[in-house]
């Protein structure tokens, strides 16, 4: 993936806070399957034990991010591709697009919607409309989870061995398609009628709401591919690949346990793929609607 060069978003953030572990969207269950890689911990047990905790306001002391490592740049271009993505198409459709904070961590803290913990995992908090992620994700991600790196050989050798760039953005702009539906209204309607209905169908619900985030993220790719041209050879399959990684099936069968769709709250491997790429190829919002009708 190219990266470098681009603006960075001056709207990333250092921060340090404390408190308890809050589940959250992609990362969540990226994390469980690395506690489950490493430690040998049930995913499903990692799960439950990361559940959104209802919280005040933030206690976290922020600063803005002027770390000059490969990470924290990074993260910077990403953001930035995302604000000038998700800026276009608000534009297109006579809204105007807020754009998210993202604060890096370092093992803990405290945001708007409870307190997470580097298990937790990158997570959106729509109270305060910012985008968490701890600083050792990557990293985590790059050894644990078997998400391959620099598989475009470009030969940068500052690459070797890391999760490939690609999978990595694919990770941020889903936790941005989050904000992108807490802009839209959708993240309210669902915790309004998930609030209203059976444990089974609040957990579809999320499932929807997840897909659609992923489809989301293909959008962005698809615009900012047409923006900046910054596809390389095999980034489209790193993020094919982090997508069916995470799939529920997929956690439910490494840790050994039944897969039981009704338990799902994030989708299946084949459902996380499939809505990405449908997001990637038509490059439309109007085609991530996953609900059809369910709220």
């Amino acid at each position: 993936m190219k990266w470098r060069g681009r603006r960075g978003s001056s709207n990333v953030r250092t921060s340090s806070g404390g408190g308890k572990m809050i589940g959250g969207g992609i990362g969540g269950i990226i994390i469980a399957g690395i506690l489950w890689l490493v430690f040998g911990v049930n995913p499903m047990t990692a799960l439950q034990t990361g559940q959104v905790v209802a919280g005040g306001g933030s206690s976290t002391s922020t600063e803005p991010a002027t770390g000059d490592d490969r990470d924290t740049q990074f993260v910077k271009v990403v953001l930035a591709d995302t604000e000038e993505v998700w800026h276009q198409i608000f534009n297109e459709g006579g809204q105007t697009y807020q754009e998210p904070s993202l604060i890096l961590f370092n093992g803990q803290v405290t945001s708007a919607c409870g307190s997470a913990t580097s298990a937790t995992g990158p997570f959106y908090c729509p109270g305060d409309q910012t985008v968490y992620l701890d600083t050792s994700f990557f990293a985590e991600m790059r050894q644990n989870l078997g998400i391959a790196g620099d598989q475009q050989g470009s030969g940068d050798q500052e690459n070797q061995g890391r999760a490939g760039d690609f999978a990595q953005a694919y990770v941020i702009s889903h936790e941005v398609g989050h904000h992108v539906q807490t802009l839209l209204g959708i993240t309210q309607q669902v915790n309004q009628a998930s609030r209203q209905v059976t444990k089974v169908q609040a957990n579809k619900l999320s499932v929807l709401q997840e897909l659609q985030a992923d489809c989301f993220a293909g959008v962005w790719a698809n615009r900012n591919q047409q923006r900046v041209q910054f596809l390389e050879p095999g980034d489209i399959d790193e993020a094919i690949n982090a997508a069916s990684q995470i799939g529920d099936d997929r956690l439910a069968q490494a840790s050994g346990r039944m897969v039981t769709p009704d338990s799902f709250t994030h989708g299946s491997s084949q459902q996380r793929v499939s809505w990405f790429t449908r997001g990637l190829e038509s490059g439309s919002v109007q085609s991530c609607d996953t609900f059809s009708g369910a709220l």
